[in-house]
């Protein structure tokens, strides 16, 4: 799209699929057009290319982390107007899209606890106005997930708790329901993915798929067509 913008008589093959794993010095694309259009597509081209690049490659490794037993999900935490490549480019490393808004779901966190005066009030106040949502409550507590519990919600996101309090909650949870979906979520490191891997836990959403994920080195090389 960035070349087409440039100049539309450009050539742009593809050769490697979105998705696809890659080695060092393999060639993605051909682009053959004149060299003045080339070089002014170039560095807008390619740093959204290895932008892209680095959050799948990132996603990938955690979701070998998880030896594909959990869903590794992203975050809400992107770049203002990068958000639908930024959440495709995890799809394209293995993980799944969390919302793409507030418009997909209702997640309950702190600072809504917080304005309602607590997780019931909170949940009481989004079934008045809307009795077929899909609600998901954070918890940082046993205490807020013994409440959470009662609320009969579709989700629950344990915050910010260990690896112990995370096996804890998940026992907790499945021992009152089989139907509610247990999601983790805040610091959830690579190394943290593989201490849960098996405490039962559905979903692991993680912030730093798109806001931390460092870029995949792809260069632009020129060469003259005779």
């Amino acid at each position: 799209m960035v070349f087409m913008e440039v100049d539309k008589n450009i050539d742009f093959q593809i050769q490697i699929n979105d998705g696809n794993m890659i080695s060092p010095g393999e060639t993605l694309a051909t682009i053959i057009g004149s060299a003045a259009a080339c070089l002014k597509g170039e560095r807008t081209a390619l740093n959204i290319l290895q932008h892209l690049s680095g959050i799948a490659t990132l996603t990938r490794d955690y979701v070998n982390a998880g030896e594909d037993r959990i869903k590794i999900l992203d975050t809400r935490k992107t770049l203002p107007g990068l958000r639908v490549m930024e959440k495709y480019a995890v799809r394209m490393g293995g993980g799944y899209n969390h919302r793409f808004g507030l418009h997909d779901m209702v997640l309950i966190k702190d600072n809504h606890i917080e304005i309602a005066g607590g997780i019931t009030q909170a949940v009481r106040a989004i079934r008045q106005g809307s009795k077929k949502v899909f609600i998901e409550v954070e918890v940082r507590s046993i205490t807020e997930l013994e409440e959470a519990l009662t609320l009969k919600v579709d989700r629950i996101m344990l915050d910010n708790m260990n690896a112990i309090q995370i096996h804890e909650a998940v026992k907790m949870i499945r021992s009152r329901s089989s139907k509610i979906e247990i999601e983790a979520s805040g610091g959830i490191t690579i190394e943290k993915v593989k201490e849960i891997a098996d405490s039962g836990i559905d979903l692991i959403s993680v912030g730093a798929l798109t806001h931390s994920a460092p870029a995949l080195d792809i260069s632009m090389k020129i060469k003259l067509l005779e």
